[in-house]
């Protein structure tokens, strides 16, 4: 086994890998390939971090921001409320993004379930010979007139097939599939699903089922918060070409974008009007070039702000133009006086550039994502605060 590691943005040379395994490496998406004029095998990765084994190549790509930042990052953002504080994240001491998601989470679980594995009730609806809750007429009508041999019924089963126990199979399941966590972990989750054997397995993108916290739940709950960290990853395992590949990825875009969202409308809430993301818009009066701005500010039911999350740099010689222009464009199609590009690191706080003609002014604010949580979520909320002014 070839195990190589690389960190987010960056680019590597290693010993010549076979162009197969190469091909498949590439298939993936978590890197580029190309061949240097040495002969070697260059890597280059980008905004995907995480593990992949394609054939005898074990590949992880290390986020700069660190595994614990990054899975509150992605936590907070399914649960602001939730997720204020870093320490909510309970991960084992590893370098490594799996190693420490699936440890931590059987670890998680297996204290969850020393109690016993939590049931409830659930509507089932079924053909019975006896009679068990009430008889579906419509049902027993329709299906089986002039027939006693079988009853439509409905009755409330106490079961462990619930959606806490679901999140659990699913979770267990990804992470039994991830290459390079430690062999007596893998162990740990199969027994794990053995446990669970009764339990509904969810079909393979499906939605995942909403659960709620209460009591009785409460001893769930830090092994769901892991288990949804785990499902939120893209999980692969498939021939690639000749050879196989399996692996677990996060986009860093994604979820700068998503955590974005997710602190903006909490810092928001306060002030009125509501946060949408992905909002729809046309650049021209005939509807032919849509456009996306990653969050509009809606005041009066009209927008009242504008945002695009940008995961990247700011360097000391300014912002890309492109992103200048494409703010430009949104404020353009919204019909408004100020844009915010809002990157995930940089050298200032806050600039601002107003454009010759039109008059839009675009502020570019940087955050640093490994700062202490009360100052990152400070510098969201001074976002917030200058949105309210200028929409007043």
């Amino acid at each position: 086994m070839i195990s190589l590691t690389l960190p987010e943005w960056s680019t590597k040379a290693v010993e010549r890998v076979p162009p197969v395994t190469a091909a498949a490496l590439e298939a993936t998406g978590a890197v580029r390939v190309s061949v240097d004029l040495q002969g070697r095998t260059v890597l280059s990765s980008s905004s995907f971090v995480g593990a992949v084994r394609v054939g005898d190549v074990q590949l992880r790509i290390t986020p700069k921001l660190g595994v614990r930042r990054l899975l509150w990052l992605i936590g907070h953002a399914q649960n602001p409320s939730g997720w204020r504080d870093e320490g909510a994240v309970d991960l084992a001491e590893s370098p490594e993004l799996e190693t420490a998601l699936a440890v931590s989470f059987l670890a998680a679980a297996n204290r969850a379930l020393a109690q016993g594995i939590m049931q409830g009730y659930r509507v089932r609806e079924e053909a019975r010979p006896v009679l068990r809750g009430r008889i579906r007429e419509v049902d027993q009508l329709r299906r089986r007139l002039g027939s006693a041999a079988l009853l439509e019924v409905r009755f409330d089963d106490y079961t462990i097939d619930i959606p806490e126990n679901q999140i659990l199979v699913a979770a267990a399941e990804r992470l039994a599939r991830l290459p390079g966590i430690p062999a007596a972990t893998r162990a740990g989750l199969r027994r794990l699903l053995v446990m669970l054997a009764d339990v509904t397995r969810l079909p393979r993108g499906h939605q995942f089922p909403a659960t709620s916290v209460n009591r009785l739940t409460r001893r769930y709950q830090p092994t769901l918060r892991l288990a949804r960290l785990a499902l939120a990853g893209h999980s692969f395992d498939q021939p690639a070409g000749a050879v196989s590949a399996s692996g677990f990825l996060f986009n860093l875009n994604t979820v700068y974008e998503d955590w974005l969202t997710a602190a903006v409308r909490t810092a928001l809430a306060p002030r009125g009007g509501a946060l949408r993301a992905q909002y729809a818009v046309h650049l021209d009066q005939a509807g032919r070039i849509p456009m996306r701005p990653d969050m509009v500010w809606e005041r009066d039911e009209r927008p009242a702000a504008v945002l695009d999350a940008k995961y990247k740099s700011l360097s000391t010689k300014g912002q890309p133009d492109t992103d200048l222009y494409q703010m430009l464009a949104y404020c353009t199609a919204l019909a408004l006086p100020t844009g915010h590009l809002v990157y995930a690191e940089g050298t200032a706080t806050r600039s601002s550039h107003v454009v010759r003609a039109s008059g839009v002014t675009i502020n570019v604010w940087s955050l640093d994502l490994s700062s202490p949580v009360p100052d990152l979520l400070g510098s969201v909320d001074s976002i917030a605060q200058a949105l309210e002014h200028e929409s007043a």
